[in-house]
């Protein structure tokens, strides 16, 4: 199955903590037709350093400003030349350095979304897996799932557009609320192909953060909230919803 290609797509900002394993989880991958682009926000610290030094290893890279992950993501997706796509970014990396040649023998059906189990690292070093939801009548008002994990065709972006650069932290779920309504092929598969440092803007448990979160997901349903049925069903959701959120917070304060 070599003649898949895998473009591994990074953003980065200030990231010389990590950028480094990074690349070096893409370039020492087994399987070899693949390409790593990364999209760097303007980083001012030694990130850029870092990348020139493994110029070799890497396919394109850019810093420039940009108006967050979602934008840069989309830069990313317009310079890919993969059948398949896959958001590493840069508190990221893959997890084995076989994974893309187990990717590879598992995407033979050539859907237009795999779905795979991503490793969650905690900063006590907590390591958990990740549950890998497929897409289905929970999409409607959760993501079951994180992009780490996803491996998506480039066709379905040049059909369906790119990620919605409105959105700061939810842009990965609104991608897939929309795909999801189009009716899209999709399959679940219990591999862990990355790792997730538990460390980003999504990932903060502070009440403004998951308010800001919640926020936008409820943007997200609004945007594709077509009649009154859909109305009243996340109505009665965020009610209850951010009620049984705000005990959870307050309790994980208390204790």
């Amino acid at each position: 199955m070599n003649n898949i290609k895998f473009s591994i797509i990074t953003a980065t900002l200030n990231s010389e903590k990590y950028i480094e394993h990074t690349i070096l989880s893409v370039a020492r991958q087994t399987y070899k037709n693949i390409e790593h682009i990364i999209i760097d926000g303007g980083s001012t610290d030694s990130t850029i350093d870092i990348i020139r030094n493994y110029n070799s290893c890497v396919t394109y890279w850019v810093s420039e400003p940009d108006n967050g992950i979602a934008e840069a993501m989309n830069k990313g997706i317009l310079k890919a030349t993969g059948d398949y796509i896959l958001f590493i970014n840069s508190d990221d990396y893959l997890f084995e350095e076989d994974t893309l040649n187990k990717i590879s023998l598992l995407v033979n059906d050539q859907l237009d979304l795999y779905i795979f189990k991503v490793l969650f690292i905690y900063p006590d070093k907590t390591r958990i897996v990740k549950l890998n939801k497929g897409l289905g009548f929970f999409t409607n008002f959760k993501m079951g799932s994180c992009h780490q994990g996803h491996v998506i065709s480039r066709e379905l972006f040049q059909k369906h557009g790119l990620f919605d650069d409105t959105f700061k932290v939810a842009l990965d779920y609104d991608f897939l609320l929309r795909i999801y309504r189009k009716d899209i092929k999709s399959k679940s598969i219990g591999l862990v192909v990355s790792c997730m440092r538990i460390i980003g803007v999504s990932s903060r448990n502070d009440w403004p953060s998951l308010k800001k979160r919640f926020l936008e997901e409820r943007r997200v349903h609004d945007k594709y909230c077509k009649n009154i049925l859909w109305e009243m069903l996340y109505s009665f959701y965020w009610y209850f919803y951010i009620i049984y959120r705000k005990t959870k917070f307050l309790i994980c304060e208390y204790f």
